[in-house]
């Protein structure tokens, strides 16, 4: 696969001892990145279950809701640079272990959770054990395989991720179904005790043997500035505004910090990431890719479970059942994504990857309250197999841009891209949802009593639990909501097509295309590139 010119050199090779059970190590990563999806995934089906009254859940709101799932990404993205850094410098390994069981540790904190507030706390801890899982895990399988076998390896790495997919929502489910909402958080607890274990036992520790000076401002400058952007734009969300001051400043604030990260690293005699490889067109639009498609899903991920649930009445594990066809179409073609790009480069497939998401998202404009199942089967499928050509080879072309001693840093790069980009979706295209849905609801809100009003038009749940109440007198309103949120539904899921169809438009112009044959060099690619692409041809 081609990459950003002016890639390092081979490394040098892997430790024999290493090589004989890479498989292995890969697997035990694999199953340590499982715990992080696995989490986000389960949370996601049970986020009806948890917003009902005690005993069932315990009454949040959805704009809490929003914060459980943000608290744990405001401070997930916020560390993961440094996380990165951090594992280059002391060892991978140690960073990897220390992250599990801060996870584990905040994972039972939370399943004992007795109010909103708590809820969110721990898991803003579970984000700051997993800021130190996500960007290891990829950087430790950069150095245990060889640069040929990296591309196979990302892409069963990546396949890793439709696993939790499928296995996270049927978990969650059936936990829901026989044992009280905590338990989606206390099952971890078994998961991270076996990765600590055949972690410790087979992983080999690594790091940057010449990590140079501390760069402490550096860092600093990394933290304050996405904490403070993706607070901004999680705040925005909350609001349904982005124009009000406490968004902008946060949002005015980050952006300006991270100008100054920038400036500060370019002059750095010691800096923390080497910013000239953001003026290579292939690596920045490797990023932007990952930025956009995760903008694009996470924004329909979290509404789809309302509209399943609340809309279409399912519990949550028939939810989870009805996203297998996403999960299973990622363990499918994600590891066989370098396959078709060696036939056809990276710029045809990614964008053909971006062009079916967006037809995956823009198809929820189509749905209403009698969509068939296998239309809904279908069109998850479909993304799923976009997602699948999308990830591994911007991944592959972010992480073979950078000497595989950096690998810390890179992964952490792709990671940070990914989840600011899940953070706007959310956000931005959670904001549009809720106005959307707010206007369509409010005039039939007029039986409602006053005290009730506002809640009720909160959100969908918000009504349901009004027009429950309501008794009988409330089934008009049970079918306006119906009708408003799956309104609000087609202009988001519009808009996140449309995120989805810039992203195409990205690769498509700033990817590089397939190597040519018999090394004839690619007139529109510099020698550099070319010549990294044929690297592992000439080492197999």
């Amino acid at each position: 696969m081609s990459i950003p010119s002016g890639a390092p050199a081979a490394a040098p090779r892997v430790p024999e001892a290493v090589h004989r059970r890479r498989w292995a190590i890969l697997g035990v990563l694999m199953f340590s990145l499982l715990i992080v999806v696995l989490d986000n995934s389960i949370l996601n089906v049970a986020v009806k279950t948890i917003a009902s009254p005690a005993p069932t859940g315990i009454g949040a709101t959805q704009s809490e809701l929003e914060w459980a799932i943000n608290s744990y990404t405001l401070v997930f993205a916020g560390l993961l640079f440094t996380a990165g850094l951090l594992g280059d410098r002391i060892g991978r390994k140690k960073v990897l272990l220390a992250g599990i069981l801060v996870f584990g540790i905040g994972s039972a904190l939370a399943a004992l959770s007795t109010s909103p507030g708590e809820l969110i706390t721990w898991r803003a801890l579970m984000g700051f054990g997993a800021a130190f899982v996500m960007p290891a895990t990829l950087a430790v399988l950069m150095n245990v395989f060889e640069r040929d076998e990296q591309p196979k390896a990302i892409g069963i790495w990546a396949g890793s991720v439709g696993l939790g997919i499928a296995i996270g929502p049927i978990t969650g489910g059936l936990l829901l179904e026989h044992f009280w909402w905590g338990s989606i958080f206390l099952v971890n607890v078994p998961v991270v005790v076996i990765a600590l274990v055949a972690m410790a036992i087979l992983v080999p520790d690594s790091r940057d043997p010449d990590p140079g000076r501390v760069d402490p401002f550096g860092v600093v400058l990394s933290i304050v500035g996405l904490v403070l952007l993706v607070y901004g734009i999680i705040r925005g969300g909350e609001l349904a505004s982005f124009t009000d001051l406490t968004v902008l400043a946060p949002l005015i604030g980050g952006l300006l910090v991270l100008a100054g990260f920038v400036w500060h690293e370019k002059r750095s005699t010691h800096p923390s990431i080497d910013i000239s490889y953001f003026r290579k067109p292939a690596f920045s639009a490797a990023v932007a890719a990952i930025a956009l498609v995760f903008f694009a899903l996470m924004g329909v991920t979290f509404f789809s479970a309302f509209y399943l649930q609340s809309v279409r009445g399912y519990t949550a594990l028939e939810s989870g059942l009805l996203i297998l066809p996403l999960a299973a179409a990622q363990m499918i073609f994600a590891p066989r994504a370098r396959l078709v790009v060696d036939r056809f480069g990276a710029k045809a497939v990614c964008t053909v990857g971006m062009l079916l998401v967006a037809a995956g998202l823009a198809a929820f404009a189509l749905f209403d309250a009698d969509t068939p199942l296998w239309v809904l089967c279908l069109v998850f499928f479909v993304q799923g197999t976009g997602m699948a050509h999308i990830m591994p080879p911007v991944t592959v072309a972010v992480m073979q841009a950078l000497p595989r001693e950096r690998a810390g840093s890179g992964s952490a790069i792709n990671n940070t891209f990914r989840q600011v980009g899940g953070a706007l979706g959310i956000a931005v295209l959670g904001s549009v949802l809720s106005t959307v849905y707010r206007g369509d609801i409010e005039g039939h809100l007029d039986g409602v009593p006053a005290a009730a009003r506002d809640v009720a038009g909160e959100s969908i749940e918000a009504t349901l639990g009004v027009a429950e109440k309501l008794g009988p007198a409330g089934k008009p309103l049970v079918a306006a909501a119906n009708d408003a949120f799956i309104g609000a539904m087609h202009v988001t899921a519009l808009g996140s097509a449309a995120v989805a169809l810039i992203g195409a438009a990205v690769v498509a112009a700033f990817l590089p295309g397939r190597a040519p044959a018999q090394g004839k060099p690619d007139p529109g690619e510099p020698a550099g590139v070319q010549q990294a692409a044929e690297e592992p041809a000439r080492q197999s």
